[in-house]
């Protein structure tokens, strides 16, 4: 057994949320007489920082701040999360794992308050020794959140990999210094996830066989 604790991103690796949003930015840029975007443009586009990603939609922040459009967007996400499903398989995996006696966490760029609420609305909680978010809405702080649980946790880095499905995941797992496998059914365009070097799997299944092989 190669990887002794799985450390999960939940947006679009075990959360199914990319359509929700590619909705929600379409809702503020229609909102302001801007032009939306398809999902496939959204994968080519969605970076971290966030602000990044907006500046490319075309959002000028001397005009309107990107905490207002930030928080309208967060706004709708949560007044439709209940639409949300997991990814196939997800469940089945999340007990696969722990059948193996291994471990697992969750380390999101979603703000944590919502984040807990989110993970319990699909009665996932039990599945996790922690469940760990940033402390706002931006997005912002996902590295120095890894670094700190990297810390905590009684495996060496060798024995820790991160499973997430953007550049920035794979961005994250290298700053503290552990391994990481990506998924392309979630928020970024399979062609930019494998410039990163890494492994990419078509789906959480397959991304576990892999895992419990080694």
């Amino acid at each position: 057994m190669k990887y002794k604790h799985l450390i999960w991103d939940w947006n679009g690796t075990l959360i199914n949320d990319t359509w929700l949003c590619v909705e929600g930015i379409n809702h503020i840029l229609s909102s302001r007489n801007m032009g939306m975007i398809s999902e496939e443009k959204y994968k080519e586009i969605f970076s971290f920082p966030v602000i990044e990603y907006y500046i490319k939609l075309g959002f000028d922040f001397n005009r309107e701040s990107f905490s207002v459009i930030g928080t309208e967007f967060i706004d709708f996400y949560n007044d439709n999360f209940h639409k949300l499903s997991l990814h196939t398989k997800v469940r089945p995996v999340l007990n696969a794992v722990l059948k193996s006696k291994r471990t697992q966490s969750i380390l999101s760029a979603g703000k944590q308050s919502l984040l807990k609420n989110w993970v319990k609305s699909h009665e996932l909680s039990n599945y996790f020794i922690n469940i760990l978010g940033i402390d706002n809405h931006y997005a912002d702080g996902k590295i120095e959140l890894g670094r700190a649980w990297m810390l905590e946790l009684k495996y060496s880095q060798d024995e820790v990999i991160l499973i997430g499905d953007t550049i920035h995941d794979s961005e994250v797992a290298e700053v503290i210094g552990i391994d990481c496998l990506l998924l392309d059914q979630g928020h970024v365009a399979r062609r930019r996830l494998k410039k990163t070097g890494r492994l990419v799997f078509n789906n959480i299944d397959q991304l576990w066989g892999y895992i419990n092989s080694i």
